[in-house]
């Protein structure tokens, strides 16, 4: 498995080993030791999402509860974010993108103290992700996608479809410090 840094330490680009011929392919999309020689966490929740195009989910996060989440697109085309939103992080605020494709199987790492969210690009994407805690309701936040804070070059084709929970969001700012995740408590 090929294992990118981002700008950010600890958000991973992963391209797993995809064997091909004119049948199909095959590969690996979790192997417990593989991956935690990467430094990520055992894996509790799988997730699978259908959007249509046009559709943004995000930005979003848990906490306290907070997850790391590894994700890939199966079928069409996504455009993914995290965002650090650890109040004590060197890189609050800061964001990495990456464009994720059924096409190019490529998955990507976003650790706990990071909100996500992701952006259809395609007619249709079929979106799967593993989770390092459950999901908690309860602890769930959501942070506004187009916070001009965050500064984040969503490649929008018109206005994107919103949930009401995520046109609702509160900017990054507005959410109380004790609200946030900590990067010393994450660094633990």
């Amino acid at each position: 498995m090929n294992c990118l840094e981002t700008a950010i330490p600890g958000v991973l680009i992963l391209e797993p080993k995809v064997f091909g011929d004119a049948r199909g392919f095959f590969m690996e999309t979790w192997q417990s030791r593989r991956y935690a020689e990467l430094g990520l966490p055992d894996l509790v929740q799988d997730n699978l999402a259908r959007s249509a195009r046009g559709v943004l989910r995000g930005l979003h996060v848990q906490h306290p509860h907070a997850q790391g989440k590894l994700v890939q697109v199966l079928e069409g085309q996504v455009f993914d974010v995290a965002v650090d939103i650890r109040r004590d992080s060197p890189w609050y605020g800061q964001s990495v993108g990456v464009t994720l494709s059924g096409e190019r199987p490529r998955q990507f790492w976003i650790p706990p103290g990071f909100a996500h969210g992701y952006y259809v690009t395609s007619d249709t994407a079929l979106f799967a992700y593993k989770c390092s805690d459950y999901y908690h309701p309860e602890a769930e936040l959501a942070v506004r996608w187009d916070d001009p804070d965050l500064a984040i070059a969503w490649p929008l084709a018109g206005a994107p479809r919103l949930s009401d929970k995520d046109r609702d969001a509160a900017r990054l700012a507005e959410i109380p410090a004790e609200g946030l995740p900590s990067y010393e408590a994450a660094r633990g």
